[in-house]
């Protein structure tokens, strides 16, 4: 190692003048003179090893001749430092023979620069968090339309509305084998395409002797018949089906009206159900003012213009299904029946709406009707394929038609949905949110 050689900087005799320089009389200003004569590049400084240090055009603090100084040992440790890399743990050199005077490493060990530690500094919890802080942006401010959209969502409610969970609606009937849960949601996806293909459109204009007015009294006598009868949902839905479907493509006369409803309900009943009515049943009920020929006449004159398919999807399949993602209680299933029967019985709304809509309508006045919330979920949206607004304009219709039942002159629906023994649902008040 280097030793470290001490800077000898010779003292000026500070009692000497400069050359050049009046004497002066005064003792003061004499001072003054061999006080700045110090001042300039009069003091040398012997480089390490005998070496010089570089020439400088700056004058020679002790700051900066310090810093010189340094810089020199730093420079003949480096130099030091790459001979000692030469030498092996045995004391022999590479290609030469160990200084003398030079110590032999205990240890093998490579000598290295020893970096300098870095400066540490503490930040304190205050100056941490307030690092943390970002300063607000333009684009993090909050717009004034966003502001407005908040407070009224938070007026409304909205904002701490939970978000609405879909219910296995099958979970129940996991091991009930009628209910073929694993292709219950492909038969309703044929439905949806079936019912489009077997849909009724407006005909009332091709029948020159009947109208809407006739084809509403005939309806509510069938569903009177069909009540008395004891009859199932699907016969009651299938016959009015028919009877539609039937007076699209044939003309028929007034008197015959009655006669091809009972006709298509003696049909209804032979596809759904265990003990058909017999045709004598329905002359009877008729106070005979058609034959037993006839009825049979005009069974086989329906099933020859429907080219015997029978087999639709009526609204009764769909309200099973709708029904059941509603999760209902009896006087909610019993409402939403009533609604879909005051729909079939009005022409406009049979025709104009498919369905699966009308289906899917009653369960939404139902549920409004009973002030249930929300009105309309993610699970119905999901088994109807309806969102609620696609359906307000149905069901508005429907709780009009409620609202004007109990006024109206064929009463066979609200006296039935007026018992007991269906909850007196019809007496209750309809939805104000969707009457007109």
């Amino acid at each position: 190692m280097a030793t470290r050689n001490v800077v000898q900087v010779p003292q000026q005799n500070r009692d000497a003048a400069p050359a050049g320089m009046k004497q002066k009389n005064m003792a003061g200003e004499g001072k003054i003179r061999r006080a700045l004569g110090d001042i300039g590049n009069l003091v040398t400084v012997r480089g390490v090893e005998g070496k010089p240090l570089p020439q400088v055009s700056r004058p020679i603090t002790r700051s900066f001749c310090a810093q010189l100084l340094a810089n020199a040992q730093a420079a003949a440790v480096a130099e030091n430092n790459k001979k000692c890399k030469a030498v092996n743990v045995d004391g022999a050199a590479d290609g030469g023979i160990i200084p003398k005077g030079a110590r032999k490493p205990a240890q093998k060990k490579a000598a290295t620069i020893k970096p300098k530690p870095e400066a540490v500094i503490e930040i304190s919890s205050d100056s941490e968090q307030v690092k943390k802080e970002k300063k607000p942006s333009k684009k993090d401010a909050p717009t004034l339309t966003s502001t407005l959209t908040a407070r009224s969502k938070a007026a409304c409610g909205l904002s701490k509305k939970p978000k609405d969970q879909i219910i296995d609606i099958d979970a129940a009937d996991a091991d009930n084998e009628l209910a073929v849960v694993e292709y219950v949601e492909d038969i309703y996806k044929f439905y949806k395409i079936a019912e489009n293909e077997s849909r009724v459109h407006n005909y009332m204009d091709s029948q020159p002797e009947i109208n809407d007015k006739m084809r509403a009294i005939l309806i509510d006598w069938l569903i009177e018949v069909h009540h008395k009868f004891e009859l199932n949902p699907e016969t009651l839905y299938l016959t009015i089906n028919i009877v539609d479907r039937y007076l699209a493509v044939q003309t028929t006369l007034r008197k015959e009206l009655q006669l091809v409803g009972m006709s298509a309900m003696l049909i209804a009943s032979k596809y759904e159900e265990i003990w058909a009515p017999e045709v004598n049943d329905f002359v009877c009920i008729s106070d005979r003012a058609y034959s037993h020929q006839q009825v049979l006449v005009m069974e086989k004159r329906i099933l020859g213009g429907l080219e015997w398919n029978l087999t639709v999807p009526t609204p009764y399949v769909f309200l099973v299904r709708f029904i059941k993602a509603s999760v209902p209680d009896s006087n909610m299933e019993n409402m939403v029946y009533f609604f879909a029967e005051l729909g079939m019985m009005n022409y406009s709304v049979a025709m104009m709406y498919c369905s699966s809509m009308i289906a899917a309508s009653a369960v939404y006045a139902a549920r409004c009707t009973f002030n249930k919330t929300p009105s309309w979920d993610d699970t119905l949206k999901l088994h109807t394929g309806f969102s609620e607004y696609q359906l307000i304009d149905c069901a508005k219709v429907l709780v009009n038609l409620h609202a004007m039942a109990a006024d109206n002159k064929l009463k066979v629906i609200f006296r039935k949905y007026s018992s007991l023994e269906r909850g007196s649902v019809a007496l209750l008040p309809p939805a104000k949110s969707l009457l007109a």
